[in-house]
C-alpha cells in the first residue's frame, strides 16, 4: 500500500475550505510547519492566528470565535491539545457547545523519536469523557479529506486526531465517510476486527495472512469513536461471535474501551483489546515502535487466535 499524510491531506483541505467560505479560521500553537496549517497560513494570513506556546488561551479565543459565526479549527500537537488544554476544552467549548474542531496532529506511538512526553497515548480518552464532544479516527488522507469537510459544517465540538507518520492509502475516491458509521472492509464469520487509524491497514493484512489458515475475519474500519455505531458492532459481533479490536492508543478508555462497553450493554461476547499496555511511550523509530508494542499484524492474529479460544 502507498503511504501518504494525513497531515498534508488536512493543510490541503483547510485551503479548500477558506477559498470556499470566508468564515474559515485557523488557529496554531506555534506549530503550524509540522502541523501543516501553515499552507491556510500562506493562502489566507488575515484569517490565521498563531497562538504561541498557550494552547489554554488558544482553545479560549476559538470559543470565542465560533460564538460570533466562525468556524475555527485548532491545531497542535494531541499531547498539547488534549492535555495541556483539557480544562479549556471543557469549559469554554464543550459546555456550550461551541463548534470548535479541534485536529491535532502527532498522536499515538508513531510520534517516534520525540519520546513518550510527546507522545499521546491518552488523547481519545481525554477527549471521549467530556459531554458534546464528537471523536473521529481517520486511515489514510482520502478519508482525512472527508473528515475535515463533513465536520466544518456539522454543529459542536470535535476532536480528529492525526498522526505524524504516513499511514497506508487503503481508500479510493469511492469512499464516502459517514460521521458516527463504520465500514465492514471485509466480511467474515469467526472473529470480528474493529480498527481505525493505522491499525486499520494492519487489520486487513492479518485477515490475509489468516484466510491461508482457514480463518475467517471481518475487518470493520470504525472511524468514529464517539459516537460509535452500536448497531454495526451488534450485527457483526452476532455473526462472529468474537471481537478484537486494535487501535495506536492506550488499552485505557479509547477504541477498545468503547466497543466493549457497546457489547456488554447490548450483544456480549469474547473481546480482546490490542493497544498499548497501561504504560509510558518511548522514543524510537514510529513503525519500529509499532512493531515493539506488537501494534502490528503479528499482533492482531496473535490476539485472534486468543479469542478464538475463548469463543471456543
Amino acid at each position: 500500500m502507498e503511504k501518504v499524510s494525513l497531515r498534508d491531506a488536512y493543510g490541503d483541505t483547510l485551503v479548500k475550505l477558506g477559498e470556499q467560505d470566508e468564515r474559515i479560521v485557523v488557529f496554531d500553537a506555534d506549530l503550524s510547519g509540522s502541523t501543516k496549517t501553515s499552507k491556510f497560513a500562506k493562502a489566507f494570513p488575515d484569517r490565521f492566528f498563531n497562538m504561541g506556546i498557550a494552547e489554554t488561551n488558544m482553545m479560549n479565543v476559538a470559543a470565542g470565535m465560533a460564538a460570533t459565526g466562525k468556524i475555527p479549527f485548532v491545531s497542535t500537537f494531541a499531547i498539547f491539545g488534549t492535555g495541556r488544554a483539557w480544562e479549556a476544552v471543557r469549559q469554554t467549548i464543550c459546555y456550550p457547545n461551541l463548534s470548535v474542531k479541534i485536529v491535532c496532529t502527532h498522536g499515538g506511538i508513531t510520534v517516534g523519536e520525540d519520546g513518550a512526553s510527546h507522545q499521546a497515548l491518552e488523547d481519545v480518552a481525554n477527549m471521549r469523557n467530556i459531554p458534546n464532544m464528537r471523536i473521529i479516527v481517520p486511515a489514510d488522507d482520502v478519508e482525512t479529506e472527508q473528515v475535515i469537510k463533513a465536520i466544518a459544517y456539522t454543529e459542536g465540538p470535535f476532536y480528529v486526531r492525526l498522526s505524524r507518520e504516513k499511514f497506508p492509502r487503503i481508500f479510493d475516491k469511492s469512499y464516502k465517510f459517514k460521521l458516527g458509521k463504520g465500514i465492514v472492509l471485509r466480511e467474515g464469520e469467526d472473529v470480528t476486527v474493529v480498527a481505525n487509524g493505522v491499525m486499520t491497514s494492519f487489520a486487513l493484512l492479518a485477515a490475509d495472512i489468516l484466510e491461508r489458515e482457514g480463518i475467517s475475519i471481518e475487518v470493520i474500519h470504525m472511524p468514529t469513536v464517539k459516537p460509535i455505531d452500536v448497531e454495526l458492532l451488534v450485527e457483526s459481533a452476532s455473526k462472529t461471535g468474537a471481537v478484537v479490536t486494535a487501535e495506536e492508543h492506550s488499552i485505557v478508555g479509547g477504541l477498545g474501551s468503547a466497543v466493549a462497553e457497546a457489547l456488554v450493554e447490548n450483544y456480549p461476547v469474547p473481546v480482546e483489546r490490542l493497544g498499548i499496555p497501561d504504560v509510558f511511550g518511548r522514543s524510537g523509530k514510529g513503525w519500529e515502535l509499532l512493531h515493539y508494542f506488537k501494534l502490528d499484524e503479528k499482533g492482531i492474529i496473535e490476539k485472534v487466535k486468543k479469542v478464538l479460544e475463548r469463543k471456543r
